[in-house]
Protein backbone atom coordinates (compact mmCIF):
# COMPACT_ATOMS: atom_id res chain seq x y z
CA UNK A 1 0.00 0.00 0.00
CA UNK A 2 1.11 3.44 -0.60
CA UNK A 3 2.01 6.13 2.08
CA UNK A 4 -0.36 8.72 1.91
CA UNK A 5 0.98 11.59 -0.18
CA UNK A 6 0.61 15.71 1.36
CA UNK A 7 0.81 18.63 -1.42
CA UNK A 8 2.72 21.36 0.16
CA UNK A 9 3.05 24.66 -1.61
CA UNK A 10 6.86 25.57 -1.74
CA UNK A 11 6.74 29.35 0.19
CA UNK A 12 9.63 30.65 -1.83
CA UNK A 13 8.61 29.94 -5.78
CA UNK A 14 4.62 28.85 -4.67
CA UNK A 15 5.33 25.36 -6.60
CA UNK A 16 3.07 22.33 -5.76
CA UNK A 17 5.06 19.31 -4.48
CA UNK A 18 3.88 15.89 -2.98
CA UNK A 19 5.44 14.99 0.35
CA UNK A 20 4.94 11.66 1.64
CA UNK A 21 3.16 12.00 5.22
CA UNK A 22 6.02 9.84 7.14
CA UNK A 23 8.97 12.42 5.52
CA UNK A 24 7.37 15.63 6.01
CA UNK A 25 9.89 16.25 9.04
CA UNK A 26 12.60 15.02 7.16
CA UNK A 27 13.50 18.18 5.85
CA UNK A 28 11.50 17.88 2.19
CA UNK A 29 12.62 20.23 -0.37
CA UNK A 30 10.62 21.88 -3.33
CA UNK A 31 11.31 19.63 -6.50
CA UNK A 32 11.76 23.15 -8.69
CA UNK A 33 13.75 25.37 -6.86
CA UNK A 34 15.42 22.90 -4.03
CA UNK A 35 14.82 25.16 -1.25
CA UNK A 36 12.76 23.94 2.06
CA UNK A 37 9.78 23.15 2.37
CA UNK A 38 8.87 22.78 5.99
CA UNK A 39 12.25 24.00 7.93
CA UNK A 40 10.78 24.67 10.98
CA UNK A 41 11.29 28.68 10.02
CA UNK A 42 8.52 31.65 9.81
CA UNK A 43 7.94 32.11 6.56
CA UNK A 44 6.85 35.73 5.19
CA UNK A 45 4.17 36.00 2.97
CA UNK A 46 2.45 38.93 1.20
CA UNK A 47 -0.58 39.15 -1.23
CA UNK A 48 0.63 37.41 -4.19
CA UNK A 49 1.82 34.07 -2.12
CA UNK A 50 -0.86 33.98 0.48
CA UNK A 51 -3.31 32.13 -1.65
CA UNK A 52 -0.94 29.91 -3.57
CA UNK A 53 0.82 28.46 0.03
CA UNK A 54 -2.34 28.65 2.28
CA UNK A 55 -4.58 27.17 -0.44
CA UNK A 56 -2.34 24.62 -1.74
CA UNK A 57 -0.77 23.34 1.45
CA UNK A 58 -2.36 20.09 3.11
CA UNK A 59 -1.02 20.32 6.67
CA UNK A 60 -1.95 22.99 9.19
CA UNK A 61 -0.66 26.65 8.23
CA UNK A 62 -0.59 29.05 10.69
CA UNK A 63 -0.69 32.76 9.53
CA UNK A 64 0.26 35.58 12.05
CA UNK A 65 -1.47 38.83 10.94
CA UNK A 66 0.80 41.46 12.65
CA UNK A 67 2.30 44.86 11.85
CA UNK A 68 5.96 46.28 12.77
CA UNK A 69 4.70 49.03 14.68
CA UNK A 70 2.60 46.77 17.14
CA UNK A 71 4.31 46.31 20.32
CA UNK A 72 2.74 43.06 21.07
CA UNK A 73 3.35 41.83 17.86
CA UNK A 74 7.30 42.12 18.80
CA UNK A 75 6.57 40.99 21.87
CA UNK A 76 4.94 37.90 20.19
CA UNK A 77 7.88 37.27 17.05
CA UNK A 78 10.50 35.21 18.91
CA UNK A 79 7.60 33.07 20.68
CA UNK A 80 5.86 32.73 17.59
CA UNK A 81 9.50 31.25 15.80
CA UNK A 82 9.93 29.27 18.86
CA UNK A 83 6.79 27.54 18.26
CA UNK A 84 7.50 27.09 14.39
CA UNK A 85 10.50 25.35 15.38
CA UNK A 86 8.67 22.94 17.21
CA UNK A 87 6.25 22.42 15.24
CA UNK A 88 8.50 21.62 12.20
CA UNK A 89 7.00 18.59 9.80
CA UNK A 90 3.13 19.23 11.70
CA UNK A 91 2.31 22.84 10.52
CA UNK A 92 3.88 25.71 8.64
CA UNK A 93 4.35 29.22 10.54
CA UNK A 94 3.91 32.14 8.23
CA UNK A 95 3.73 35.82 8.70
CA UNK A 96 1.45 38.56 7.13
CA UNK A 97 2.27 41.96 7.40
CA UNK A 98 -1.04 43.71 7.64
CA UNK A 99 0.01 47.15 6.74
CA UNK A 100 1.48 45.79 3.67
CA UNK A 101 -1.10 43.29 2.57
CA UNK A 102 -4.24 45.46 3.22
CA UNK A 103 -6.25 43.66 0.74
CA UNK A 104 -5.74 40.11 3.15
CA UNK A 105 -6.33 41.52 6.00
CA UNK A 106 -9.67 43.67 5.25
CA UNK A 107 -10.52 39.99 3.69
CA UNK A 108 -10.16 38.02 6.86
CA UNK A 109 -11.74 40.71 8.62
CA UNK A 110 -8.63 41.30 10.87
CA UNK A 111 -9.45 44.15 13.49
CA UNK A 112 -6.54 43.97 16.34
CA UNK A 113 -3.26 41.97 15.63
CA UNK A 114 -1.49 40.01 16.25
CA UNK A 115 -3.92 37.81 15.22
CA UNK A 116 -3.64 34.03 14.54
CA UNK A 117 -5.53 32.16 11.91
CA UNK A 118 -5.42 28.21 11.33
CA UNK A 119 -6.01 27.18 8.31
CA UNK A 120 -6.23 24.00 6.80
CA UNK A 121 -6.66 22.74 3.44
CA UNK A 122 -7.01 26.63 2.50
CA UNK A 123 -9.83 26.80 5.17
CA UNK A 124 -10.25 29.02 8.23
CA UNK A 125 -10.69 26.49 11.01
CA UNK A 126 -10.24 28.69 13.81
CA UNK A 127 -8.71 32.32 15.42
CA UNK A 128 -7.18 34.12 17.59
CA UNK A 129 -6.19 37.52 18.54
CA UNK A 130 -4.02 38.48 21.09
CA UNK A 131 0.12 37.55 22.39
CA UNK A 132 0.77 34.40 22.85
CA UNK A 133 3.62 32.28 24.16
CA UNK A 134 5.01 29.51 22.11
CA UNK A 135 3.36 26.78 24.50
CA UNK A 136 0.27 28.24 24.26
CA UNK A 137 0.59 28.76 20.10
CA UNK A 138 1.47 24.88 20.39
CA UNK A 139 -1.58 23.72 22.81
CA UNK A 140 -3.77 25.68 20.59
CA UNK A 141 -2.57 23.71 17.29
CA UNK A 142 -2.88 20.55 18.51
Amino acid sequence: MCPPIMLIACPHCYTKNRVPAERAAEDPTCGRCGKALLSGQVVELDETGFDAVVGSTEIPVLVDFWAPWCGPCRMMAPQFEEAARRLKGRALLVKVNSDEAPRLSQRFAIRSIPTLIRFEAGQEQQRISGALQAAQIIGWMQ
